[in-house]
């Protein structure tokens, strides 16, 4: 309060949110004014008052969800400012995967499995996906397929070096669009499954980026595929309390530590060695952009999850000397159905003109053609509503947190609003994984 006043006394003019100036609409991404500080009156004792305890509002039955317990506090809205992406150059073609895969690891002769696999492929809506491994690194590197073979410490060492780098690309991607300085970075949200490594990935980015020595690092791991609309939460609350701070969000994923031969006792393997890809996805978030520098690409209204009940066993994950051991279970997809459209629904209610599903676009994570499917069906959607998502499924794969951010990157290429009578359009990003969590997002874009 004091250096409040002594900076008012200077008669020094700020940028501040209009919020905080009588009489003013709330500020969105594209309006904010600027305003002399007032004179302050010298603060005197506070007097106290308890103050009334809040109406928590209550959660809903488990197939919905009632978010907002406590009156939103009016700030101005985080953006997305910039957006990057960046693959392996390795390309995988999907209709010949089957036959490299089991000759790679030696199992030809496994019959069954091949043709259960490559059934799997056939129905994936995968055309390509991008990978590290190629066969000359897998010849030096038998451990990856053997089985019983130790190879943890061999799928750690390629996570240390391939998650920055391919995280990198993708940021260098996003800082060239944002058109300011990786200085101006404040703090850094890195988001990966591929692995762990003390320093992290977040320290190595500061250093080849070229960030400040003082920015403020958050490191989300083994979330999964919600972890990139978990970012966006991680970064919305930073640039809405901290207006001038820009936050760097990098998710960087690989399927290396998962990858190893197809085993009988794991027929479930085969579905993620036919889904997953490797890719990097970056976005710079802040609040109250700087004309003709920074333009909002999307406006982050809104960002929740929810546990499903009882459905910590629908995926797991297992870290063993052999890699990560992941156990999806076929329920998934009707899980997602039966949880997907109260959770959306209660998104939508945070726009002031409650729009109807099909009002609105879709940045659904592509998780598989069966997850898709399910949420297309129980939300009962007009089919190009999820083209974004089926385009990056068809073309990258399953890029577990990276994918969502992924789809969002797709989805500004069409910059039409639905309501043709508006220049603005409300949408959902929404993602799935381990919990089950549902993570999702109310956002905003403009023309």
């Amino acid at each position: 309060m004091f250096l409040e006043v002594e900076i008012a006394a200077q008669g020094r003019r700020e940028w501040v949110p209009s919020e905080s100036v009588p009489g003013t609409p709330t500020p969105s991404c594209e309006t904010w004014i600027e305003q002399p500080s007032p004179r302050l009156p010298l603060p005197q004792a506070p007097t106290w008052v308890e103050p009334p305890s809040p109406r928590l509002t209550p959660r809903s039955s488990s197939a919905g969800y009632t978010p907002n317990a406590f009156p939103p506090v009016k700030k101005s809205p985080a953006c997305i400012l910039a957006m990057g992406r960046a693959n392996p150059p390795n390309k995988i073609d999907q209709a010949t995967y089957t036959d490299w895969y089991f000759n790679v690891t030696n199992s030809s002769d496994k019959v069954e499995l091949k043709q259960k696999m490559q059934r799997i492929c056939d129905r994936s809506g995968i055309q390509n996906r991008y990978s590290i491994l190629t066969e000359e690194f897998l010849k030096q590197h038998p451990e990856f397929y053997t089985p019983g073979e130790p190879s943890l410490e061999q799928r750690n060492a390629i996570f240390a070096e391939e998650v920055p780098k391919l995280a990198h690309e993708a940021a260098v991607e996003a800082i060239r669009e944002w058109g300011r300085a990786a200085s101006d970075i404040t703090h850094l949200v890195v988001a990966t499954l591929t692995g762990v490594a003390i320093p992290g990935a977040d320290v190595m980015l500061t250093k080849s980026l070229g960030l400040r020595p003082d920015v403020n690092r958050v490191m989300l791991y083994m979330l999964g595929c919600y972890a990139g609309v978990t970012a966006l939460r991680v970064a919305k609350d930073l640039a809405e309390n901290n207006p001038s701070s820009r936050i760097l969000i990098c998710c960087s994923e690989l399927a290396a530590p998962t990858f190893r031969a197809p085993n009988e006792k794991f027929p479930y393997d085969l579905v993620g060695t036919a889904l997953f890809g490797d890719g990097a996805s970056a976005v710079i978030v802040g609040a109250q952009p700087q004309p003709q520098i920074e333009r909002p690409l999307y406006q982050i209204e809104w960002v929740g999850e929810v546990l499903a009940p009882d459905s910590e066993k629908i995926i797991e994950g297992t870290l063993k000397l052999e890699g990560l051991q992941f156990y999806l279970d076929r329920t998934l997809p009707s899980l997602v159905s039966k949880h997907v459209g109260g959770f959306c629904r209660a998104a939508l209610d945070n726009a002031p003109e409650k729009p109807g599903f099909n009002d609105v676009f879709w940045a659904v994570h592509s998780g598989g053609p069966a997850i898709l499917n399910a949420v297309e069906a129980a939300l009962e959607l007009h089919p190009e509503k999820l083209s974004a998502s089926r385009h990056i499924l068809k073309h990258f794969g399953n890029i577990s947190a990276s994918t969502v951010l992924f789809v969002l990157d797709e989805l500004r290429k069409d910059d039409t609003p639905a309501d043709k009578q508006s220049d603005c359009e409300w949408g959902i990003a929404v993602a799935f994984g381990p919990g089950v969590t549902i993570e999702g997002a109310l956002l905003k874009r403009c023309k």
